[in-house]
């Protein structure tokens, strides 16, 4: 009703009219209202009174039953040990029963996620195509020498950030060893910083989720436990390598007389998306290869690139020439640089016949800052269909159907991984789930174990194409190099605590900076790998003053690192 005041008395004679007929449109409604809530009830009291109680309670501390639904308002407060226990009955129930309209809901969202997941790995891959473009050069002059331990270990991390790609430089490591450009024991500490380099590509996509700071926080400590393990797994057995050669021996002694040659072998998930990213840009693998073997000196051998006739396709600027047959370049075969054309779907749009490694660079600039536009676009927009997706449901229902047991974990996460041949596209598409609390922290750490462990599936492959043993026995020590991890690491609990509570504590790190991602990729990924790298080199000199500089260096280091751990 309306307040019986001077003012309304006042109204005209038409402004009362109105009045009234809104009172008793209102009244309607009132009464259409609840004789339709009525029905609803009488036909189903209990869903009915559900949706009432859910239109309103957006609190655990609210609900009789004391669970945390997804979106609830305290979602973030609720801790792993607090989530109560489904039936997979309920699992059942809330993943396969659902009237048309839900299930119309589902496949729109199904497919929504499917599209952005599709372009999520597009943007890898391209991704990974413009970091071997611009790093191509580097990564493999860096590859080429006979080191020491030490700047074989921090050689085989940066050449991995630069390409962002273990899969491809534990292949070239494995290449070198079978061409006897690099001792076993000298691929063996690269395979190790391989390990390390392979983890930076999902701490980079956590970024993606810098607009929540709760998301963050979760995602960045899902990656980042990636990080932890194998930088621990280096810790322990790099020097234990050093004393013992024990992966050396080990392997040695598993080794066949000979191997015979193999074929390549392409994964499904590659095959799906390579021909959209190798219409956009396609790095030539063999520059790499051939600068890492000494086969030439620099990149400027390859420019500038060159087509016959000034056609731009395979047959004419990517064809190989036969020398024992006496082709040559620019009469019977053409020749490319760090971009080359593909056999399927000719050359890239960022392909130029002419072009010198200044404008190869550049093109594979402007596809890496456009594939991680697109990697935070998709990454959004795939965040956001499962959160809509999710809305409402039980977090007893989510941990029920995503904890698995923790060796089923690292099975499922090294098929992943030999399905896409490559663990930072594993690790990467699962921090997203992470982030939005889907996966829980303990249920990451088994999936990244697994995918270390399928990573080391692409070296074994790379060995079969070589008749050398020694190829196969650094990627046997690859294998168990991360085998020999998950066993310290993994079984036993208080072990297991210590990867988990590192990643936590860095996760919260971001909650007073959201600078503190990009700071730790640039100091743990480039700032500490090349302090090492400029230490070992003082030890090298074999003089007396480069080596107690170098030991003074050392002992500070390990200070400053164990005054940050304390901190």
């Amino acid at each position: 009703c309306y307040p019986a005041s001077s003012h309304y008395l006042k109204n005209t004679p038409t402004q009362l009219a109105f009045f009234e007929r809104n009172i008793v449109d209102s009244h309607y409604y009132t009464r259409t209202r609840a004789s339709t809530m009525s029905t609803t009830e009488a036909q189903d009291p209990v869903k009915s009174e559900t949706n009432k109680v859910e239109s309103v309670i957006r609190s655990r501390k609210e609900r009789p039953t004391g669970s945390t639904h997804f979106g609830d308002a305290d979602w973030d407060e609720e801790q792993v040990d607090e989530i109560g226990d489904a039936t997979w009955g309920e699992v059942a129930k809330a993943c396969c029963v659902h009237d048309a309209k839900e299930w119309g809901k589902i496949f729109v969202g199904a497919c929504g996620a499917l599209f952005f997941l599709y372009f999520f790995l597009f943007a890898l891959e391209l991704l990974g195509n413009s970091a071997k473009v611009l790093g191509g050069c580097r990564a493999g002059g860096l590859l080429s020498d006979e080191t020491n331990p030490v700047a074989g270990l921090v050689i085989g991390e940066l050449a991995t950030a630069l390409i962002q790609s273990s899969s491809t430089t534990t292949s070239i490591i494995v290449s070198l060893v079978g061409a006897d450009a690099v001792s076993v024991n000298s691929g063996i500490y690269l395979v190790m910083g391989a390990n390390i380099g392979t983890s930076v590509t999902n701490t980079i996509v956590s970024m993606g989720q810098m607009a929540d700071g709760a998301q963050l926080e979760r995602a960045f400590a899902g990656a980042t436990v990636h990080d932890l393990f194998n930088l621990l797994s280096v810790a322990i057995l790099f020097p234990l390598e050093i004393i013992s050669h024990y992966l050396y021996h080990l392997t040695k002694a598993m080794l066949p007389d000979s191997v015979n040659d193999g074929e390549e072998w392409e994964g499904p998930i590659k095959k799906i998306v390579s021909p959209l990213s190798d219409k956009i840009l396609k790095s030539n693998k063999d520059v790499i290869k051939d600068i890492a073997t000494g086969k030439v000196e620099s990149c400027d051998t390859y420019y500038p690139v060159l087509c016959l006739d000034g056609i731009e396709d395979y047959k004419h600027c990517a064809s190989k020439c036969d020398k024992d047959a006496g082709e040559e370049v620019g009469v019977d075969c053409g020749r490319v640089g760090l971009i080359t054309c593909d056999k399927t779907t000719g050359c890239p749009a960022f392909f130029q016949n002419g072009a010198n490694l200044h404008d190869d660079s550049i093109s594979g600039g402007v596809c890496l800052v456009l594939s991680l536009f697109l990697l935070i676009v998709c990454l959004m927009g795939l965040v956001n269909v499962l959160q809509r997706g999710l809305a409402g449901m039980s977090t007893r229902i989510i941990y029920k159907a995503t904890n698995v047991n923790g060796l089923i974990g690292i099975v499922i996460g090294a098929a992943i991984t030999i399905l896409v041949q490559s663990s930072s596209i594993t690790t990467s598409v699962l921090t997203p789930f992470v982030g939005i609390g889907v996966i829980q922290l303990e249920q990451m750490f088994p999936l990244t174990l697994g995918a270390n462990i399928g990573t080391t599936i692409t070296g074994l492959l790379a060995s079969m194409v070589s008749d050398n043993v020694d190829a196969l026995q650094v990627a046997l020590c690859h294998l168990f190099f991360n085998i020999s991890g998950i066993v310290i690491w993994y079984p036993i609990p208080i072990m297991r605590r210590v990867p988990l509570r590192g990643a936590r504590a860095l996760g919260r790190a971001t909650r007073r900076s959201r600078l503190v991602p990009p700071i730790y990729i640039i100091v743990v990924f480039f700032v500490i790998p090349l302090l090492l790298l400029g230490l070992s080199s003082l030890f090298m000199q074999k003089t007396v003053g480069f080596t107690v500089l170098g030991s003074f260096l050392v002992i500070g280091v390990i200070l400053g690192i164990a005054r940050f751990i304390w901190w």
